[in-house]
């Protein structure tokens, strides 16, 4: 009896923290893409919309948008820790088959 590898299932872990990866870069990138938005909107107030208190909605704009962009970072950076945290994990164990 000797000790073997589940190769399929270190692969299978190794393919899971990839796509755990790209979901995180994708997550990062909704972030970004919600915070210009906004930065587009607090660009576009003033232009589009004749109202005494234009300047303080593009204000409000330009803060969630910077809010959102920095939520955005935080988060990315938290999930990429966690990942490389348990990407030491892969191939750590071993299963006995008997042949």
């Amino acid at each position: 009896m000797s000790e073997i590898v589940n190769k399929n299932l270190i692969l299978r872990e190794s393919l899971a923290l990839q796509r755990t990866t790209l979901a995180n870069q994708t997550t990062f990138l909704s972030f970004l893409r919600t915070a210009m938005y906004f930065a587009v909107a607090g660009l576009s107030t003033r232009n589009v919309f004749q109202i005494e208190n234009s300047l303080l909605i593009e204000i409000s704009f330009y803060t969630i948008s910077l809010f959102i962009l920095i939520l955005g970072i935080v988060n990315f950076f938290k999930h990429k820790k966690m990942i490389i945290k348990n990407k030491k994990h892969i191939g750590d164990y071993k299963l006995d088959y008997y042949e």
